[in-house]
């Protein structure tokens, strides 16, 4: 007899379920979050067991992986694409699972990409690179804003980092309080510059092994670093049968919904990868900055729409362009990406 797993994963426990061909519970119990333990209720259903549903929370890795090493089929479940009908009056973690094991058992079950064991440590590593510029940026701007407030005068960003003790208490009028709050923020900002430089330094190691990385290079307005996190957060590229699927995954599509001829709506507007989509508006401004032909791309845009609108446009077309540059390994070719 075939049997299906579902688990409704949160934070501190979990809700297994198992059901049979014809829906029938054959397990249902809320377990704490032990691998070991949720390993050991699945054991007397093992050789039974198709594959196991688990939900896409934001602490999938430990339990995913674990079950994948006992030797079970896992499928990551695409929650924002799971539909429950709206008419119930209620609904629980035990029904959710027994959801999600119906859904895997008809083969409708919505899932997502379980990226690469061995390279996911790397691609969070580039995110917490790009956490800590946020929080770079945050420092910059509240010293400006300390500098404005107090002196009436601005101060260039490159001007921030070479800040002295004179000149801050010049800048604060002679104020310890005020001081103290600019100097609290330029060592929190040179302690995040140290920790930056030291994830790019082995990031990039890494770069050296991934032979889509060097074709990357090739695309205007792409460096190293947004190279690697384009390279690893799209992770294969077999997962995308078109282009179109690939720059929706990228956030670079319009998101609308049309009936009749007339617009109704948006919607789904951050289904896809955020990560990836920062990495091409960046890119897009730096291609824009560079390259004469994009330039006057994203000017005729902006010219109909507006600056971020057009940046938007230039981030969708080098989305596009990666794909092939990914998928087919060519090097990028200007002309045809921005005829």
């Amino acid at each position: 007899m075939k049997l299906y797993a579902a688990i409704d994963l949160h934070s501190n426990n979990s809700v297994l379920v198992v059901l049979d061909e014809k829906d029938r519970i054959v397990y249902e119990r809320r377990l704490p979050n032990d691998l070991q333990y949720i390993l050991g209720q699945l054991a007397p259903y093992r050789e039974s067991v198709e594959a196991i549903a688990v939900e896409s929370t934001f602490n999938w890795y430990w339990l995913v992986d674990g079950l994948m090493e006992g030797g079970y089929k896992v499928k990551l479940v695409n929650t924002a694409a799971v539909k429950i009908y709206e008419g119930l009056k209620y609904t629980g973690d035990e029904h959710d699972a027994r959801h999600l094991a119906h859904l895997l058992r008809l083969g409708v079950l919505p899932t997502g990409h379980i990226y690469p064991r061995e390279e996911r440590g790397t691609r969070d590593l580039l995110r917490k690179r790009a956490h800590l510029v946020r929080c770079r940026t945050a420092q910059i701007l509240s010293i400006q804003n300390l500098v404005s407030r107090n002196s009436g005068k601005g101060i260039k960003t490159d001007e921030v980092r070479d800040l002295e003790e004179n000149r801050i208490s010049q800048v604060c009028g002679g104020d310890a309080a005020r001081a103290m709050a600019m100097q609290s923020s330029l060592a929190v900002l040179k302690c995040l510059d140290e920790q930056i430089r030291a994830i790019e330094g082995v990031v990039l190691k890494k770069a050296k092994l991934k032979p889509a990385f060097q074709k990357l290079l090739t695309v205007d307005g792409i460096g190293k670093i947004l190279g690697m996190t384009i390279a690893y957060e799209a992770g294969t590229m077999d997962r995308f049968e078109r282009v179109g699927q690939f720059a929706s995954y990228a956030r670079c599509v319009s998101s609308s919904r049309w009936s009749n001829g007339k617009k109704k709506g948006e919607g789904n507007r951050k289904n896809g990868n955020k990560y990836l989509s920062w990495a091409f508006v960046e890119a897009a401004h730096f291609a824009v900055r560079y390259n004469e032909r994009v330039r006057k791309f994203y000017q005729r845009k902006k010219a109909k729409t507006n600056g971020a609108v057009a940046a938007k446009a230039v981030a969708h077309k080098l989305a596009r362009a990666c794909y092939h540059v990914l998928k087919e390994q060519v090097s990028f070719e200007e002309a045809r990406a921005f005829a």
